[in-house]
This record gives structure tokens, C-alpha cells and sequence, in this order.
């Protein structure tokens, strides 16, 4: 059963009778109902055509979130070979909101890292909805430090809300454990690239994107804070998370234009749940042309590159 977003609902209404329909005649052979039922698709990729061709921020939001988008797991299953996970931080626990492993992309080995929401209730509670404790950010510290003993490409997949803030997690350094990821990222020598599959939230998600190259998908988002978060501190309202939305500039169009992030990845029409394999096919492709960009540099370039890109963010004469 597809889920519908709140602003999908003309849509939903559509394709709802053209199941009805075709429902119908599975009951009745006798009933010929596809050239009705084919007017109604026709209806419906129109309408879905015109839902998507210039989403606000906040229906981009709802986009990134959509429980029936491809999450970190499907990617490693389809995009990689030979994927062994690697487990726990040898200090504490192993948290199963970041997984990641060696594998192989394309027949060269890389070292790849990223959030895992979780497709049901049950995996999505066992990951903590993507949301890292420390001992994941050092699960992350500990295979980046592998792929730069071994020489290897380091691939991170962004999808999260935000590092998990609860009690136990504070109290392991859950903010010095961020930061000793962003370290890292910032230290290997070995290509580092990086995509927003989902949600990029907060340092959460910077812990993981202090890469070489950033990509974001068409619907993803990336911000130093939720939409529901901003306009309960600014606004005391969290129901202005649409006007939060404006104001963060949080998608992949407003962040290429500020240089966070290096190239927008196409979706299907209608974001990537609709067709997980293209879009899993299209990022694929996204970071091998990445990561060609990257292979002839020597370490001291690869780590000036990554210094280079975030000093001009803000301020261009920094970059010299």
C-alpha cells in the first residue's frame, strides 16, 4: 500500500480509482475497465508531474522523510559487492544506527559508512530511527582510520534526523565524538565523498559529509537544525516549521548554490520511492564520477582539497 503525503492527496484520490477499477474487473472477467483505468493513470502522472516540479522546502522535507524511501541498507545491497560489516567501536557497544564495512563499488575496494533508519517498526526502534550515539560516531572514527591505514575510498551515506540527544548519550561524549568524527574526515588521505540520501541533520550529519565531494539528492535536505526545531526557538510555534523551512535554505538546489554541497542527483518523478532502483542506480553513477574526480590526487591534495573546500563556504579569500 503506498503512503501518501498530506499534499499527495489529489493524487491519491486518482489512483485509488484506477485500483478500484482494475480491482473490479479481477472480480469480474467480463468487466473491461482498462481503458478507463489507463485515463486515470494518464490523470495521475500529470498531476504527479505538476505536484513535483517545484516543491516547497517544507513539502521537500516531507520528501526526504518518506518511510517508503530507500534507506542506507538498500543502497549497500544493490550498489555494493562482497560487503562485509564491520561492528562495534571496541570501547562501549555497537550502534545499529551506523553500519558500514569494506565492500566493493565497481570492483574497487572502498570502505563505506552511513545512517540506517530502519524499514519497519521493529528495525526502525533497533536503529534508533538513524539517529547515532557516540559509540556509532566511533564505530565511523574506527573504519575511517581503517580505510586510511589500507589506502581505501571512504563512501558515507547521510540519512538522519540528528545525533541522538538522550541522557546516556551525553554522557558517553556524544558532542566530542561528533567533533572526533569531523576530525577524521577532515585528517585521512584517501578520497572521502559523500551523499545526502535523506535527511542531513545537524552535526549529526556533518560528521559523516566533511568530504571531499557532497552530493544531495533532488528531495534530500541538509541544516544545522529541523524545520519543527528552528520555529520552536525562533517562533515558539513549532507549527511554523514551513516559514523554518524558507529561512534554512536546507535544500539541495539553495546548498549548491552556497557551495555545501557539489552536485544535485536527479530523482524520479515523484522522489525516489517511487522508483528506488533509479534513484539507487543515479547515485551510484554520482559517486563513482566522484570519486574519478578524486583518484589521481596524491594524500596531501586530497586533504588540502577537503581544507580548501570548507574554508571557502563562507568567506572566498579564505580558500587562498
Amino acid at each position: 500500500m503506498t503512503n501518501y503525503l498530506d499534499f499527495e492527496k489529489p493524487l491519491a484520490e486518482i489512483e485509488g480509482k484506477a485500483e478500484e477499477l482494475r480491482a473490479l474487473a479481477r472480480a469480474n472477467e467480463e468487466m473491461d475497465v482498462e481503458s478507463e483505468a489507463s485515463a486515470l493513470d494518464k490523470k495521475a502522472a500529470d498531476i504527479l508531474r505538476d505536484l513535483y516540479k517545484d516543491l516547497t522546502p517544507w513539502r521537500k522535507c516531507q520528501v526526504a522523510r518518506h518511510p517508503e524511501r530507500p534507506h542506507c541498507r538498500d543502497y549497500i545491497e544493490q550498489l555494493f559487492k562482497e560487503y562485509t560489516p564491520l561492528s562495534g567501536d571496541r570501547n562501549f557497544a555497537d550502534d545499529l544506527a551506523v553500519m558500514g564495512g569494506l565492500a566493493r563499488l565497481d570492483d574497487t575496494p572502498v570502505v563505506v559508512i552511513g545512517h540506517e533508519k530502519g524499514a519497519d517498526t521493529k528495525s526502525r526502534i533497533e536503529r534508533n530511527f538513524g539517529m547515532a550515539r557516540p559509540e556509532g560516531y566511533r564505530k565511523a572514527i574506527r573504519l575511517m582510520e581503517l580505510a586510511d591505514k589500507f589506502n581505501l575510498p571512504v563512501v558515507t551515506l547521510v540519512d538522519t534526523p540528528g545525533a541522538y540527544p538522550g541522557k546516556g548519550a551525553e554522557e558517553r561524549g556524544q558532542s566530542e565524538a561528533i567533533a572526533r568524527a569531523t576530525e577524521k574526515c577532515l585528517q585521512i588521505g584517501v578520497p572521502l565523498v559523500s551523499v545526502v540520501i535523506g535527511e542531513g541533520g545537524s552535526g549529526g550529519a556533518v560528521a559523516f559529509a566533511s568530504a571531499n565531494r557532497v552530493a544531495m539528492l533532488e528531495h534530500s535536505i541538509y541544516s544545522v537544525i529541523s524545520p519543527e526545531g528552528c520555529a520552536s526557538i525562533l517562533w515558539k510555534d513549532a507549527e511554523k516549521m514551513r516559514e523554518a523551512a524558507e529561512a534554512l535554505r536546507l535544500t539541495a538546489q539553495d546548498l549548491t548554490k552556497l557551495g555545501v554541497a557539489d552536485r544535485i542527483i536527479n530523482e524520479p518523478t515523484g522522489g525516489a520511492h517511487r522508483d528506488p532502483k533509479a534513484a539507487i542506480q543515479a547515485v551510484g553513477k554520482a559517486i563513482s564520477a566522484m570519486l574519478s574526480e578524486l583518484q589521481a590526487k596524491s594524500r596531501e591534495e586530497l586533504v588540502k582539497d577537503r581544507r580548501r573546500k570548507f574554508l571557502s563556504m563562507g568567506d572566498k579569500g579564505l580558500a587562498a
